[in-house]
């Protein structure tokens, strides 16, 4: 989990694109002067830049920004400004060049919880006592949650379970799925609209931000919104307020909001596919679900469970399990609770070890001979074992040779410094971890 501190304590800005593109830049409280000039406080290769562009300065809700008289001027989200109020996460164009906002941040490390199940949610795995232990704290609170993780590794099942043990229970839980329909039908969906308002519009239409009043409201793949209806989601969140399609009148509605996603939409913001603004307004708190095989230990219970749903009270034994925990389950626990029903259809009545355990064959094929791996072992779990191995030694000499300086480290490996601090806590690097605590 990541507190956000106060904007001007630590903001930065980083280059996403141009000729400088990776450059991460602290903002001091009083601001920079980005330019070509190379006695700017930040000076750009780019030759569309002028001498003195603009200047940028941290603030407690957003950033100052004054283009500086420039003759090619200063862009957010496609429109010039001369001086402007600038929310948290917005990106901004100067030439060629496109600059991100970056509030500032600081580590609060959590404990694992001593459950091992929350909601619908199973296993007792580390990794899923740690998602527990956030979504715990997440459902004493109103904020919005992100989630994020692979398809199938359980997303709706945390939100409902944030509702299930928030204050909100007795209220509806609504979700509405973002890339299921076309832009104007999802305007309609979310926002609602009144009778008349389009073409086939013969009635009103209560919209699902109204449906959640008094609950919470998933955005499910909330990376496949339109960027053109991201603004007035962005409204949506922070007043509480939907104006229907076909009406003047603005309703405020009572909703927690919980999204999802499969996408990192951090990347999503430096290319310009998804608003910074957004992104940081729903990840207030960030909670990234774990792929099934980062949690091998977890998959005999889930197994247990699935077979008990479908009326096989016998735990699974045998080759059986350890072909489950051989498997790499790019389709996570999705994939799984399709291969337990499965067997269970093929063969009913059967014991587990005698149930058809049907994977797919992609999973199997072995690594090139010329790789000087065991060659007995299937490829998911062999490519997993070195891109780990790598993983932990690459960061962790990134952090020895730049003395655990994440800002330094994150710079040099094109890096944003709140993935790497991601990846330190999953790799358990806690040298870096120690020093940005300190």
């Amino acid at each position: 989990m990541v507190e956000r501190s106060a904007a001007g304590e630590a903001a930065r800005l980083r280059i996403v694109h141009g000729p400088d593109a990776g450059l991460d830049v602290r903002l001091p409280g009083a601001g920079v002067v980005v330019g070509a000039d190379t006695g700017c406080d930040v000076a750009l290769r780019d030759p569309a830049v002028s001498a003195r562009h603009v200047a940028i300065a941290p603030v407690p809700d957003g950033f100052d920004v004054e283009d500086l008289g420039s003759r090619n001027g200063t862009f957010l989200d496609g429109v010039r400004i001369g001086r402007a109020r600038v929310a948290i996460g917005a990106t901004l164009h100067v030439g060629a060049t496109a600059i991100q906002l970056i509030p500032a941040e600081r580590p609060h490390l959590i404990e694992p919880s001593t459950a091992q199940s929350f909601g619908d949610l199973l296993g007792a795995s580390r990794a899923m006592r740690s998602v527990y232990a956030l979504l715990e704290r997440a459902s004493q609170v109103t904020s919005p949650v992100l989630l994020t993780g692979e398809s199938g590794t359980g997303k709706e099942l945390a939100a409902r379970a944030i509702h299930a043990h928030s204050a909100r229970r007795t209220g509806p839980f609504v979700v509405f799925d973002c890339g299921a329909a076309s832009e104007a039908l999802l305007t309609s969906d979310l926002f609602g609209h009144a009778r008349g308002a389009f073409t086939g519009a013969h009635a009103e239409r209560v919209g699902a931000f109204a449906a959640a009043d008094g609950g919470t409201l998933f955005l499910d793949e909330i990376g496949e919104l339109p960027l053109a209806l991201q603004p007035k989601l962005l409204r949506m969140v922070e007043s509480g307020e939907v104006t229907p399609l076909g009406t003047q009148t603005a309703a405020r509605h009572d909703v927690r909001i919980v999204a999802a996603t499969h996408r990192e939409l951090w990347r999503e913001v430096a290319s310009g596919g998804f608003r910074g603004d957004l992104y940081y307004r729903l990840a207030v708190i960030e909670v990234r679900m774990p792929a099934l095989r980062a949690r091998r230990e977890d998959i005999p219970a889930l197994a247990a469970a699935l077979l008990a749903r479908a009326g096989v009270t016998a735990p699974p034994t045998g080759t059986g399990v350890a072909r489950l925990m051989a498997y790499g389950w790019p389709g996570n626990v999705r994939e799984l609770r399709n291969v337990i029903a499965r067997a269970v259809a093929l063969a009913p009545g059967a014991a587990f070890e005698d149930m058809p355990i049907l994977l797919a064959p992609a999973a199997h094929h072995p690594p090139s001979p010329t790789d000087g791996v065991d060659l007995d072992r299937p490829w998911a779990d062999v490519k997993s074992e070195v891109v780990d191995a790598l993983e932990h030694a690459y960061f962790e000499r990134l952090l020895e040779r730049h003395g655990d300086n994440l800002t330094e480290a994150a710079r040099i490996a094109g890096l944003e410094r709140k993935y790497l601090y991601r990846v330190m806590q999953r790799l358990n690097l806690s040298r870096g971890l120690r020093r940005d605590r300190d």
